[in-house]
C-alpha cells in the first residue's frame, strides 16, 4: 500500500509520526491529513531521506532548485549547491540541469544529501531527444515515459510533470495572447511538440500509465505550472487558470488512486493578486498542499529578486501556500553560483517564517517573543541562538566590536535598551 492508502485504512506510518513530532502536532491530525490529500509525506524504496511533511497545519517549507545548464556543466559544484542548500535550511531540494550526462548528475547529487530530492523529467526527455534526433520535437511518447521512470528509480521522491498542458489550455494561450511570453521550459517543450506533431499531450492523455509509474515508484506528483506567467501582467490569465483546472481535477484523480499529489502555482504575481491564486488554487484542488514557484511581485530587480521573492512568498505564505520554490539574485541573468543558492535559502526561509507568523500566530510567534527578551536583556549569546543565521549575525557584530560590550556600535554609549534597563523594571 501506499502512504495514502495506509492513512485512509486509519495506519499512522512511521512517516507520519516523524512529522507529528517535528511539528509539535497530534499524529492523528498528520493521517488525517494525508489520507484527505491535504498533506504529503515524500518517501523513497531506493534511499533513506530527511522525513518532511508538507501541506496544511505545517510550517511553511522551502525547495531549493539547482542543476547544469547547456553552457556550465559542474557536477561536483552542484554536489557542493546541494549540500550548501542543506547546510542553510532547505527543506526539499530540485535538481534541474539541462546539460551533461542527467543521471549521472543526478545520482551524484541525490546520494550527497539527505534531502527529498525533485526533478522534471520532462527536461530530460525532450533534451535528449534533441541530441539524438535534432529536435525535441521528434521526442517519442515512450522517450518521455521512459525519463519518467529512469529518474524515478535513481530515488527520486517528488516529480515536476506537466499534465495540465492540454490543447483547451493551449486555444486559451493562444486567445488570450501575453505580453511576457512562455517562461517555462517545460511548457515551451511540450507546447512546440504539440503543435508540431498536432498530438495531445502524452502526460494528460496517458495520464493513468503516468499514475502506475509513479506509485510503483513512490513518487509524488507535483503538477507542473507551464502556463505560469514570466512577468506581471499575465498573472491569473486565462491559460493559468485553465491549467489549474485541468491540474485540479488530475490532482483529485490521482489521490483516489493512492497517489501522493502537490499542485503548483504561479511564478510573477503582483501583490493585489496573490491572496485570489492562493485561495483560488486551495478551493480548485480541494486543499492539496500549494507549492507557488517564487513569486515575484516585480519584474524589474533583476540581480535583487531573492528580495522581490521574499515579499511575495512571505504574503503567500500567510494566505495558505504550503511550499514556496527559492529564487536566487541571480534569477533571469545567470547560473546561480554557490553564494547564490545559500542567500536564496536563507531568503525564503525568512519569508516562510513571517507568513507562518500570520497562519499560525500562537506557534510560529514564539522565536520572536524570546528574541525580543533577549534583546531587552542584551543577551547577545541568546540572540545568536534565536537567530536564522547565527554565524552570520555574530560575523556582522564581530566585524564592528563596541567598545561597551552590552551594547551594539549603532547606539553605543546612548544604547537605549541600556538606559532603560539601568532605571525601570519593564520586563514581562
Amino acid at each position: 500500500m501506499t502512504i495514502v492508502e495506509d492513512a485512509q485504512k486509519g495506519i499512522i506510518t512511521e512517516e507520519m509520526k516523524i512529522v507529528a513530532k517535528d511539528e509539535g502536532l497530534d499524529p492523528e491530525f498528520i493521517r488525517r491529513g494525508v489520507a484527505a490529500g491535504r498533506i504529503v509525506i515524500p518517501t523513497s524504496p531506493y534511499r533513506q531521506v530527511k522525513i518532511c511533511g508538507i501541506g496544511e497545519g505545517l510550517r511553511t517549507k522551502v525547495n531549493a532548485s539547482i542543476g547544469v545548464s547547456s553552457d556550465i556543466v559542474d557536477a561536483d559544484m552542484e554536489v557542493k549547491k546541494a549540500q550548501a542548500a542543506e547546510a542553510a535550511g532547505a527543506d526539499t531540494l530540485m535538481e534541474l540541469g539541462t546539460g551533461g550526462d542527467f543521471l549521472a548528475i543526478r545520482k551524484k547529487v541525490i546520494d550527497s544529501i539527505s534531502l527529498s530530492v525533485g526533478s522534471v523529467p520532462l527536461y530530460q526527455a525532450f533534451i535528449e531527444a534533441a541530441r539524438k534526433y535534432g529536435s525535441i520535437v521528434d521526442m517519442t511518447e515512450e522517450e518521455l515515459f521512459k525519463a519518467t521512470e529512469d529518474q524515478a528509480k535513481l530515488g527520486t521522491n517528488f516529480m515536476a510533470i506537466h499534465t495540465g498542458i492540454n490543447n483547451i489550455t493551449m486555444d486559451r494561450l493562444k486567445a488570450h495572447g501575453r505580453y511576457g511570453g512562455l517562461c517555462s521550459r517545460g511548457g515551451a517543450f511540450m507546447t512546440s511538440w504539440m503543435l508540431h506533431n498536432e498530438k495531445e499531450n502524452p502526460l494528460y492523455e496517458h495520464f493513468d500509465y503516468l499514475i502506475e509509474i509513479l506509485k510503483e515508484h513512490e513518487v509524488v506528483l507535483s503538477t507542473g505550472n507551464g502556463m505560469r506567467a514570466g512577468a506581471v501582467h499575465d498573472a491569473t490569465d486565462r491559460a493559468q487558470i485553465q491549467e489549474l483546472i485541468i491540474n485540479a481535477e488530475l490532482a483529485d484523480k490521482a489521490h483516489k488512486q493512492g497517489l501522493q499529489v502537490i499542485v503548483e502555482g504561479p511564478g510573477h504575481v503582483p501583490l493585489d493578486q496573490i491572496s485570489t491564486n492562493v485561495r483560488l488554487m486551495k478551493e480548485m484542488s480541494g486543499h492539496k498542499p500549494f507549492y507557488m514557484l517564487g513569486p515575484l511581485v516585480t519584474d524589474i530587480a533583476p540581480g535583487y529578486d531573492h528580495i522581490v521573492t521574499a515579499i511575495g512568498a512571505s504574503v503567500s505564505a500567510s494566505y495558505g501556500c504550503d511550499f514556496l520554490c527559492y529564487v536566487t539574485p541571480a534569477e533571469h541573468l545567470a547560473l546561480p553560483n554557490l553564494e547564490d543558492v545559500i542567500t536564496g535559502v536563507k531568503t525564503s526561509k525568512i519569508a516562510a517564517h513571517v507568513g507562518d507568523m500570520v497562519k499560525y500566530p500562537d506557534r510560529a510567534r514564539e522565536q520572536d517573543l524570546a528574541m525580543g527578551r533577549a534583546r531587552r536583556e542584551l543577551d547577545w549569546e541568546k540572540m545568536y541562538s534565536l537567530a536564522i543565521d547565527p554565524q552570520h549575525a555574530r560575523e556582522v557584530r564581530a566585524s564592528r566590536a563596541p567598545e561597551d560590550t552590552d551594547a551594539c556600535t549603532m547606539c553605543g554609549n546612548f544604547c537605549a535598551l541600556k538606559i532603560v534597563n539601568q532605571n525601570y523594571n519593564l520586563a514581562k
